[in-house]
């Protein structure tokens, strides 16, 4: 018997070659078969998906989760039950100091998968900025010993190269996160963005199946020169270096995404979603996958760069639907259409289609709606933002309804008789 069976949605699952109508089995948290016309006599509970998307659970390979502990982390439960996004990698919110904490509070009580990569810098994320401008924080030695007390958890590196975190430091933090990721066998993703360092000075760090993150970033000089990327962006590609779209409050511009494309450099479609980039720009994974759909990529290519390929790159057991997998899940309304999506700049396309999350299953699970916290202090809103978080307060209340006539209920309570109530 299966404990769920999706019934007749359009299944795209890149990891395994498969798009085109199919249903998807469920037992025991794992994908049980995909096939055509599966028995419904054979689930406990049979959910119709004609006319939708099917999905693997959609992997989020740059976000920052760890929220009440540092500047910009953000609760991912509120987003994930309305996203399709299943896994979740919080990319440098945690160095060896905070790493335990990541773990607990987040990691472990969340109903999906959340794995991290460890800052090279011990206090992480707590501030705005500024992480490396005090070395004695980068102790290699630590984060190496920290991180082997939590296995896979851990699943690579993270270093923000720019001139507002390194301060006087230069490429000193990035040859100590390099260090670290070599000793811990894993990759190493760096945030490029305000230089020096520039792009140049950071290359010769990076090695086979580290990641660039920001990559159509429109702050950073020489990524893309006369309208095509840099010889050293082709050259590190042709490496086997990965590139990461991060799109969060700042870090995408359509031009250099466009440029990146026709070049042949298909990064990983991610949100570096904070607590700023959750009210807009990037707001979720649907939303910058609609982006990449606007730039050029097709959505086949969109889909893999937020499912398998992320998986693939950090070594996660997600990203696929393939039988014995674990059966996360992401239901879509798929709309058709001409659609405005903005970069961070201003500039605006028009996305062929726009994604509608209606269902997430975390391991064969239904996770279920659960509302956000008002932004911390700290967030600057603009007026539209100001509004549209006041409306989102009122549609909550107005979510719950006082039902008191007797018509209300299928089955009332009967009156007893005179003899009980006496």
């Amino acid at each position: 018997m299966w404990d769920l069976l999706l019934r007749g949605g359009r299944v795209i699952d890149p990891a395994s070659g498969r798009d085109g109508t199919a249903d998807v089995a469920v037992r025991a948290g794992r994908i049980a078969e995909v096939a055509a016309a599966l028995p419904v006599d054979r689930a406990a509970r049979v959910e119709d998906v004609h006319g939708k998307l099917v999905l693997p659970g959609l992997v989020d390979a740059h976000t920052h989760v760890l929220h009440g502990a540092t500047y910009w982390g953000v609760d991912p439960e509120p987003i994930a039950w309305r996203t399709g996004v299943t896994t979740w990698v919080d990319a440098g919110s945690a160095g060896a100091y905070g790493l335990d904490g990541l773990r607990r509070s987040v990691a472990e009580p969340a109903p999906f998968r959340v794995r991290a990569l460890v800052n090279v810098s011990g206090i992480g994320l707590v501030g705005r900025t500024g992480e490396h401008h005090v070395l004695e924080n980068l102790d290699v030695d630590a984060a190496a010993d920290v991180v082997a007390r939590h296995g896979d958890f851990v699943c690579g590196v993270k270093a923000r190269m720019d001139s507002h975190t390194v301060g006087a430091h230069g490429v000193e933090p990035l040859r100590r996160a390099a260090e670290l990721a070599r000793r811990l066998e894993r990759p190493l993703m760096v945030h490029i963005g305000y230089g020096p360092p520039d792009l140049g000075d950071i290359a010769p760090f990076l090695t086979e199946g580290d990641v660039v993150t920001h990559c159509a970033t429109g702050v950073a000089t020489g990524l893309v020169v006369d309208g095509r990327p840099a010889d050293t962006l082709l050259r590190l590609r042709d490496s086997g270096v990965l590139f990461d779209l991060g799109h969060g409050s700042g870090a995408f511009d359509f031009d250099v995404l466009e440029a990146e494309l026709a070049a042949g450099l298909v990064p990983l479609v991610s949100t570096d979603l904070h607590i700023r980039s959750v009210y807009g720009p990037a707001f979720d994974l649907p939303t910058v996958m609609g982006k990449a759909l606007a730039a050029g990529m097709g959505l086949t290519d969109v889909v893999a760069a937020a499912t398998h390929r992320p998986a693939r790159a950090f070594g996660l057991p997600a990203g696929t639907l393939s039988p014995g997998a674990d059966a996360d899940i992401a239901v879509f309304d798929a709309e058709e259409g001409r659609f405005p999506v903005v970069d961070v700049h201003g500039g605006t396309r028009e996305a062929p289609l726009r994604l509608t999350n209606t269902a997430t299953y975390a391991r064969g699970r239904l996770l279920t709606p659960r509302a956000a916290e008002p932004p911390p202090a700290w967030v600057p809103l603009s007026a539209a933002q100001e509004r549209a978080e006041d409306h989102r307060h009122q549609q909550v209340r107005s979510a719950v309804q006082r039902l008191d006539r007797p018509e209300d209920f299928d089955e009332p309570f009967p009156r007893p008789a005179a003899k009980d109530r006496a």
